[in-house]
């Protein structure tokens, strides 16, 4: 059995160990944290991770928005959490965020089980990646026909703006034998150069790519995709990697460069399925993914980490200010609302707004009696 389809070129490699670098010493810094400043980190990188892997795919909710829910179902995803509250989020959030608040709370799940059951989902079963397709599509009825099932009819990689698909970046596997055939020999391969090969980024990417390129759902295959590259850094023997994994925002340094991610998808395989993955150039792709990595170990992390001591340096007023934000996700806030709301005169209020503002927790719009307040995730 082959164990890697592609070659590291000296480049790549100059880059992996960089990464592996990255890696080793900000795992050094994270560990000497309290453990509730470690938790904030991984909180946010999961909100920012489930926020931007959907809103790739077109959903609208925001991360603000996003964290709302999350604090709502809990700090895991306990079955039943969900339908329970349902109700509630659609009451606050808008009439048209229906579709993405199934879409953000069935990524938030696969993630939660991804994060706490990393060990048990290794070596991979195909019946493993259904159960995480059936989980990320669960509560989106719609999809109660194909749940769990590898695709019947034929689909594609889009590009999306807004609602309108805008062009297909490439063909994919055929349904029936040929994705059943592929998505059996994908595992196979996976479970047996992950723990052999030196650099188990480039092993993780392929996976990723050729999962991608079979596209084996009928629906779901990017969100899915992407939250496969976490588990394979979980599933990394590299023991800094694998420690990582829960810090990493990925998916927010893939939103932000998007078109490029397109791009380097349709570059790898020139618009077709293939067969015998050396036909890809799946360094392209390994080359993108470090660079997203390399982004997300350097700057999300220190946001995060600066963004809990700015946290803990704000008085008692400013964080009740800063609460009735949160419980308001969707609406921007007036002085005169928030001291209606928060009991305190309008220019406790204001001395509040300033410090969260200081803070880099609210971002101040308009001028004059106008002005209004949203929050910053």
């Amino acid at each position: 059995m082959r164990a890697l389809s592609y070659s590291i070129t000296l480049e790549l490699e100059k880059k992996l160990k960089n990464i592996n670098s990255l890696c080793s010493s900000t795992k050094e810094r994270l560990k000497i944290l309290p453990e509730e400043h470690r938790d904030y980190i991984r909180r946010n990188a999961l909100i920012s991770n489930i926020g931007a892997s959907t809103r790739i795919e077109n959903a609208i909710l925001t991360n603000v928005e996003i964290d709302w829910l999350d604090e709502t179902l809990g700090k895991d995803a306990k079955k039943g959490s969900f339908e329970k509250n349902k109700k509630a989020i659609e009451n606050k959030l808008s009439k048209d965020k229906q579709r993405s608040i199934e879409e953000v709370a069935g990524l938030r799940q696969v993630l939660h089980l991804v994060y706490a059951q990393a060990t048990e989902l290794f070596p991979i079963r195909e019946a493993d990646l259904r159960e995480l397709h059936r989980q990320l599509l669960e509560y989106y009825g719609a999809a109660a026909h194909y749940i769990g099932r590898y695709k019947i009819a034929p689909n594609s990689v889009i590009e999306r703006v807004g609602n309108k698909v805008t062009r297909e970046i490439f063909k994919t596997a055929e349904p029936g034998p040929i994705t059943a055939a592929a998505m059996q020999d994908l595992v196979t391969w996976y479970n047996k150069a992950l723990p052999e090969h030196l650099w188990s980024l480039a092993v993780i990417a392929e996976f990723v790519y050729r999962f991608l390129a079979i596209h084996p759902f009928q629906d779901g295959n990017g969100r899915l995709g992407r939250a496969l590259f976490h588990l394979g850094m979980l599933h990394s023997p590299d023991e800094s990697l694998s420690f990582m994994a829960p810090y990493l925002a990925i998916d927010r340094q893939i939103e932000k460069a998007k078109p490029e991610y397109y791009i380097v998808l349709r570059q790898c395989s020139g618009g077709i399925y293939r067969p015998d993955p050396t036909e890809y150039s799946m360094e392209r792709f390994l080359n993108f993914m470090l660079k997203m990595l390399e982004r997300s170990l350097t700057e999300d992390i220190q946001y995060y980490h600066d963004k809990y001591l700015a946290y803990q340096k704000l008085g008692p007023r400013a964080v009740k200010t800063l609460q009735c934000f949160r419980e308001h996700p969707e609406t921007t806030q007036t002085t005169g609302a928030l001291a209606g709301e928060t009991g305190m005169n309008r220019r406790t209020v204001i001395r509040s707004l300033h410090e969260l503002i200081d803070a880099g927790f609210l971002q101040e719009l308009g001028k004059g009696p106008g002005t209004y307040y949203r929050l910053i995730f």
